[in-house]
Parts: C-alpha cells; sequence; structure tokens
C-alpha cells in the first residue's frame, strides 16, 4: 500500500489544486477566444456548440447592460468571496469534502475575477441549446462554481457529527 505524498499536507494540495483549475480556466478561454471569431458558434451537437462571447453581467447575463458600474461591483463581490473561502480552506480543521468544494468555488470566482479585472468581461465559449432555446453561455469556471455549489448543497444534508464528547 503506498502512502500519498499529499497526506498531512492538505493546504499544499488544496493550493496546488486552485492553480491547476485557474490555469485549465485561464488557457481554456484564452484557446477559444483566439480560435473562434467574437460571436460565432460551431455546431458540435444538435444541442451543443462551441461559441465565444462576452459577458459584462453576471450569471444569465445579470446587469450585462448597466452601464458599466457593474464591473467594480462584480469584482468586489469577487473579492468577497474568493478571500474569505481560501482563508477558511486553508485553516486545519476544515473537512476534506469543504476543502474541495471551496478549491471549486475559488478557482471558478477567481477564474472569472482575472478576467474582470483585465478585461471587463467574462469570456464564455461553452452553449448549451435546445430547439432554438439557449442556456446563457459558459465556461470552466462557471462549471467549477456551479459543482461548488452543488457539493455543498449534498453535504448539507450529512447528519452533523456531535463537537462534545459528553451525552447531556
Amino acid at each position: 500500500m503506498s502512502v500519498s505524498p499529499w497526506r498531512g499536507r492538505p493546504r499544499l494540495a488544496w493550493l496546488i489544486a486552485v492553480a491547476l483549475l485557474l490555469a485549465l480556466d485561464q488557457l481554456s478561454k484564452a484557446w477559444f477566444a483566439s480560435t473562434i471569431a467574437m460571436g460565432t458558434a460551431i455546431e458540435v451537437t444538435t444541442w451543443f456548440n462551441l461559441v465565444h462571447v462576452l459577458n459584462t453581467g453576471a450569471a444569465f447575463s445579470l446587469l450585462a447592460d448597466a452601464g458599466g458600474w457593474q464591473r467594480v461591483f462584480f469584482i468586489v463581490i469577487g473579492f468577497v468571496v474568493v478571500v474569505p473561502i481560501t482563508f477558511v480552506c486553508l485553516a486545519r480543521q476544515v473537512a476534506p469534502l469543504d476543502r474541495v468544494a471551496g478549491a471549486l468555488l475559488v478557482a471558478g470566482g477567481g477564474g472569472n475575477l482575472i478576467d474582470r479585472i483585465a478585461s471587463g468581461a467574462v469570456t464564455d465559449f461553452l452553449d448549451l441549446h435546445w430547439r432554438g432555446l439557449h442556456w446563457p453561455a459558459f465556461n470552466l469556471a462557471d462549471v467549477f462554481i456551479v459543482l461548488a455549489a452543488g457539493a455543498w448543497i449534498l453535504m448539507s444534508f450529512r447528519p452533523s457529527v456531535a463537537t462534545s464528547g459528553n451525552p447531556s
């Protein structure tokens, strides 16, 4: 039986996971932005396209046409989410599954935060659709955020562990 090189180093493993996810997000956005012309789509299946769009808003393009103030607002919100979750995930007493969900959220939020700071908009390239109805385009950072939220929702159904050794 081999021992994991990450055993006893959860914070280092977490930082490496976040860095790899962030790199995957940023590299995918850069590749699609350089490969697909802005505003065009490449049909992959009857329900999935690869596209190149910029989103100045939040999820579902919320506030995309707000006149520009939303850039600073979403940057501040990004920091308000990413920084505290980073500190929590690097604390000693974090459950491993919470740390995984935190890595997904920090990488996703951080990836979109990098886009907003650098260009004022998030690069989206994944387009799901059915019979002419298109889900708003999204990217890997968005996938990471949704996976983290889903994991935390599922984990909320776990039975709580008693914090005290005294049954009273």
